[in-house]
């Protein structure tokens, strides 16, 4: 049996807290009339979505990476780039040939 990583039953643990204080302010089961409970709360609440903001966007970074890595075709746009070049290296081989025959 696989066992689950510690980090994961923090990060779980932290959320469903999280989610649950959420529920109680919600339904007005917790009242939270000092600022210093509030505080604390607003602090607990950031970190932890502070938190999952940098995971999200780490994993959102590794699939757009994956995603330009793992194409191995040219798009249209650079395909044409690419005629271009030739182009234009074919319109220098001939001026260069124009100024030899001079």
């Amino acid at each position: 049996m696989k066992r689950i990583p510690f980090s994961l039953k923090v990060i779980s643990i932290a959320i469903l807290i999280l989610g649950g204080i959420g529920l109680a302010i919600i339904l007005s089961w917790i009242q939270f009339e000092e600022i210093f409970y509030n505080f604390y709360a607003f602090v607990f609440g950031l970190v932890i979505i502070s938190f999952l903001a940098i995971i999200g966007a780490m994993f959102v970074g590794m699939f757009i990476s994956h995603r330009i890595f793992s194409s191995r075709e040219f798009t249209g746009f650079e395909e044409e780039m690419l005629k271009m070049r030739r182009d234009v290296e074919d319109i220098k081989e001939k001026i260069d040939e124009m100024n030899r025959k001079d």
